[in-house]
């Protein structure tokens, strides 16, 4: 069975995989201590009992005889020694954020730091080890089902790199064999047999891909050449129905899609670049853009997801989100009575290899539009190269961005975008006091009092707009004659693991 992806952005290491190219297949070929259910619950993978009286110091035990596809042992010193390195400064992976509330992150995180160990982490014998958080956090358990904190074999460390081109983990896929992965062509998997977790694989093997464009996989999957397409291009989706034969669906899922604008770009910083973001999002009409060229989702009124626990009716400074060409202008004007903007046309990047040039030209023409200035897309060939320019902090342009759920939790999509050294906060937004209702919210009693702090630290983004929110997205994908059961999991990712052999 083949499916549509892009090249990864990194070697296959899950502490480093961040983007769907390398997702896909490193959450097939690794599974950690919990997965999650098509309803977003947690189900224990590896993990026998993750438990806490303070949701401060956890003990996990974890499910004895396990191997990895390797032979080796899955003990709880794997897990020890896979949060250490993905922690360490000195080994530069960008989930490195997901482990900032374990005691002891501070010092191996630091810049230049060669320490390798966090203090709160202590293998206790081969099925048990202790958690010690430096703050309670209400979300850790849940948050565990995320790639970043699964285990690793001890050959991993001997060449993480040579690793990353052939990971080994435990999953219901593998890679097959030496060279499965040609790069900006194909990566192979194959059915671990071993694997007796949540959900064994249905199929036998499973390719993906690897397009420079989503037009050319959807002509390759009306033309029996592709088995599943998960993002059916804008401009095939009026027509998707009869070129498909009804092999085709649209769901939402838990996730956004916006733009970021970086704050070290000449004139979106201070007050003048905060009255320039309210204007750019003033100057979209989400409505239209949706039914227009998109054709799929909903108009997005904050930077989580309706999709999660705790999402509520509606937002204060949600006027921000709302389309008001006028008082866009407004805005606009008032940030240059106070700081003249530069006069380079607004551009906004996006990735050719992912169907976005439709959405991204519709909207430069709304901001055209409504503030009377010059607009236009900025092309990159690949992901892998907007992203390149992203993590080293090197855009000149604003983005496109989206963000698929890693765990169920509002948290998840504010911190890792938008809390100070978040491992996917692109624009570089930095506010002490959204910080500290993060802070809040993870030190809550409740889960419904963190979700309540979680929503006022997302109403001072609706203010300050570091991104510019557009929609909650529907999933439109399709799917050839050779396949059944075609579904997506609750974050809105084909569930390759059920998918059949028609």
């Amino acid at each position: 069975m083949t499916a549509f992806s892009v090249e990864p952005e990194n070697p296959l290491i899950p502490s480093n995989t961040t983007e769907q190219g390398g997702g896909r297949p490193v959450e097939l070929i690794f599974k950690g201590l919990i997965s999650y259910d098509e309803d977003a619950q947690p189900v224990n993978e590896l993990a026998e009992s993750i438990e806490s009286e303070d949701n401060i110091n956890w003990t996990i035990k974890i499910k004895g005889g396990k191997k990895f596809t390797n032979g080796e042992d899955i003990t709880s010193q794997s897990f020890v020694d896979a949060w250490n390195y993905a922690a360490a400064a000195k080994n530069a992976q960008q989930g490195s954020y997901f482990f900032e509330v374990i005691k002891g992150y501070d010092k191996v995180s630091a810049e230049g730091s060669e320490e390798d160990e966090m203090e709160g982490l202590k293998v206790v014998d081969d099925t048990t080890f202790e958690v010690e958080l430096s703050q309670a956090d209400i979300t850790f358990p849940n948050r565990l089902g995320y790639h970043t904190y699964v285990p690793l074999p001890a050959s991993a460390f001997e060449d993480m790199e040579a690793f990353g081109e052939n990971p080994v983990g435990w999953g219901p896929f593998k890679m097959d064999g030496e060279g499965a992965w040609s790069h900006n062509e194909e990566i192979r998997l194959v059915k671990n047999e071993d694997y007796d977790g949540s959900q064994p694989a249905q199929l036998d093997a499973l390719t993906f891909k690897l397009y420079q464009s989503a037009e050319g996989a959807y002509s390759d999957l009306i033309s029996g050449n592709l088995d599943i397409l998960d993002q059916i291009p804008p401009s095939s989706m009026d027509v998707r129905e009869d070129d498909l034969s009804g092999r085709t669906d649209q769901v939402e899922y838990a996730g956004n899609y916006t733009f970021g604008i970086p704050y070290y770009l000449e004139g979106w910083s201070g007050e003048a670049g905060k009255l320039r973001r309210q204007a750019i999002s003033l100057s979209i009409n989400r409505e239209e853009l949706i039914d227009q060229v998109i054709k799929q989702g909903t108009p997005a009124k904050d930077f989580t997801s309706p999709a999660v626990e705790g999402f509520p009716e509606s937002f204060k400074n949600q006027e921000f989100v709302d389309f008001d060409a006028k008082k866009a202008k407004e805005l606009w004007d008032q940030a240059d009575e106070i700081e003249k903007y530069n006069g380079k046309p607004f551009e906004l990047a996006y990735n050719a290899d992912g169907g976005h040039q439709e959405w991204v030209d519709a909207v430069c023409n709304m901001i055209k539009n409504a503030l009377g200035i010059e607009a236009q897309g900025k092309s990159y060939a690949t992901f892998k190269e907007l992203r390149t320019e992203a993590n080293a902090g090197e855009l000149t342009s604003a983005f496109r961005s989206g963000w698929m759920a890693d765990y169920p939790s509002m948290y998840n999509f504010l911190s890792a975008q938008f809390a100070t050294g978040g491992s996917s906060n692109d624009p570089k937004y930095e506010n002490p006091e959204f910080d500290k209702k993060l802070k809040e919210g993870l030190e809550a009693e409740t889960v419904e009092d963190a979700n309540k702090a979680f929503i006022e630290a997302d109403e001072m983004l609706l203010e300050d707009i570091p991104a510019v929110p557009l929609y909650y997205p529907a999933r439109t994908f399709g799917w050839s004659e050779n396949v059944n059961d075609v579904k997506l999991t609750w974050n809105g990712e084909i569930d390759y693991a059920v998918v059949t052999q028609a």
